[in-house]
């Protein structure tokens, strides 16, 4: 099934992609990078990076709208609650067939297991802020933040990309 598919992959997303260090100017390098991977493909995003609890990036992107912001802010809200990719955590509510509402008591209005939001992990150090873009359909969010990420780190991201990677069976 498509779901368990890319669950597994995301899990190995999450093994991977994760940072030696990240500071303020890794911040500024992933989301630039975002910034000119959306305008190459001509997509209306918003974009914003946390750490800390602290803005460390944001970009809006023309074409992108108010609710971009509201969107990053309820993705982020998964991503830093549950310690996962906000898709991961939509999948698997998918796959119980409930919601974050029903299952944990969370307020829709402030939570969206939808894809687009991705933790920043450091090794030895753990999560300590998120990546959010906003605007494309849910998995091409996610997909996007990934590809970005292992472009940064200098990896080839298609051993995990969920269209190219192939299926552990």
């Amino acid at each position: 099934m498509a779901i368990e598919n890319d669950l597994s992959l995301i899990l190995e997303q999450e093994r991977v992609l994760q940072f030696d260090r990240f500071d303020l100017g890794s911040a500024w390098e992933l989301g630039s990078r975002l910034r000119d991977m959306a305008v190459s493909g001509g997509h209306s995003v918003a974009i914003d990076i946390q750490m800390n609890g602290m803005p460390a990036f944001y970009a809006a992107l023309p074409g992108s709208v108010p609710d971009n912001a509201q969107w990053i802010r309820r993705k982020r809200n998964v991503a830093m609650r549950f310690g996962h990719p906000s898709y991961a955590i939509g999948l698997g509510l998918a796959l119980e067939n409930r919601t974050l509402s029903d299952k944990y008591g969370v307020d829709p209005a402030d939570y969206a297991a939808h894809g687009g939001s991705f933790p920043i992990v450091v090794r030895g150090v753990g999560s300590i802020g998120t990546v959010t873009v906003s605007g494309l359909p849910q998995r091409e969010d996610h997909k996007m933040v990934v590809q970005a990420i292992a472009d940064m780190m200098g990896l080839d991201g298609r051993s995990i990309d969920l269209d190219i990677a192939p299926v552990v069976v």
